[in-house]
């Protein structure tokens, strides 16, 4: 393994225990403050601290004559990626006026599926634990497939369906009662992971058309706004209940959103997207961790065993199934 890759599976395992981590300051924050109220202050503080290194990159790229941002492809050649062909150097450029529209749009949106994601994961965690919510977020590594199949025909392998059916016993043995319903903070995690799963399938879309750090300052600013306005409408927000929760905020505008974010954006750069996403759902693993060790949460044998089983559908949903090569005509292939 090259130093590169090294540093960028070290970068994502970090990120991993950034994501992991801010369950417990998350659930942390609730003691004195509303959870929506919570989400629009790390929202607003990340958009800021995101936001300015954005705008500090532009006037860098400015200063050096660049049009465009590096590693920012046209529609063209990202339909090239995504077939596995070889990119032509017509497709490699882009209008400028086009990648700053999918940049504009692409934050948008990636803001609006973050912003209703993260509150329903923060509304969630006022009534479930840091470890269950950290792997039922972790779920949308098992919804994006089927979201592609019924959105975009995107066939899954066999080994996916097999993480699928998986995952529904994992979520079956950690949440569900013996009256067979889902808790009402589990339910809500749940619709953040669904949300989630949105989100990353807009990112993927845009941050190949776009420019990546200038959508993760929009999307911000697009969830701090959403957030802040849901805030006031449901809730009553004040600078006592804010200063109240500054530490768990600042850790999670700061390392969970604006670091996490960057070093996500930074290391893909330097690895294989396969081990990329598994580094990152390890993020799952530590906020279960973090919960027993920091907060002295408890889980059952039950819901540890569903842990297990989610964890290991995670990792089966990431693992690469070789096509089988196509047989001459006239002739059958053998056993």
């Amino acid at each position: 393994m090259n130093s590169k890759k090294a540093l960028g599976n070290g970068l994502l395992l970090l990120t991993a225990l950034i994501w992991g981590t801010a369950f417990v300051a998350q659930r942390s924050g609730m003691e004195s403050i509303e959870p929506i109220t919570f989400n629009a202050a790390r929202m607003a503080l990340s958009a800021v601290l995101i936001g300015g290194l954005a705008l500090i990159m532009r006037a860098k790229r400015r200063n050096h004559g660049a049009s465009r941002e590096e590693g920012t492809i046209s529609e063209k050649a990202s339909e090239a990626l995504s077939k596995d062909r070889p990119i032509k150097n017509s497709e490699l450029k882009t209008d400028t006026r086009t990648e700053t529209a999918n940049t504009v749009i692409g934050g948008v949106l990636c803001g609006l599926f973050l912003s209703v994601a993260s509150i329903f994961q923060q509304m969630g965690l006022v009534y479930t634990t840091a470890g269950k919510a950290g792997f039922i977020t972790a779920m949308y590594m098992l919804i994006v497939p089927i979201l592609g199949f019924v959105l975009f025909k995107k066939k899954n392998t066999w080994l996916v369906w097999l993480a699928v059916v998986l995952g529904i016993v994992g979520m079956y043995l950690l949440c569900i009662t013996g009256e067979f319903t889902l808790a009402y903070g589990d339910a809500l995690v749940l619709v953040c992971a669904v949300t989630f799963s949105g989100h990353i399938l807009c990112c993927d879309r845009f941050v190949r058309l776009g420019r990546p750090l200038e959508i993760a300052a929009i999307q911000f600013v697009t969830a701090a706004v959403v957030s802040g306005i849901a805030a006031f409408i449901a809730e009553e927000p004040t600078i006592e209940k804010l200063t109240s929760a500054a530490v768990p905020i600042l850790y999670c505008g700061v390392m969970s959103g604006a670091i996490g974010y960057t070093l996500q954006i930074v290391a893909q750069k330097y690895t294989d997207p396969t081990i990329a996403s598994l580094l990152m759902s390890m993020e799952s693993v530590f906020a279960v961790l973090a919960g027993v060790i920091i907060l002295n949460e408890q889980m059952t044998a039950r819901e540890l065993a569903g842990c297990v089983v989610m964890f290991v559908a995670i990792v089966l949903v990431q693992i690469p199934v070789k096509k089988r090569k196509e047989m001459p005509s006239g002739k059958a292939a053998g056993r």
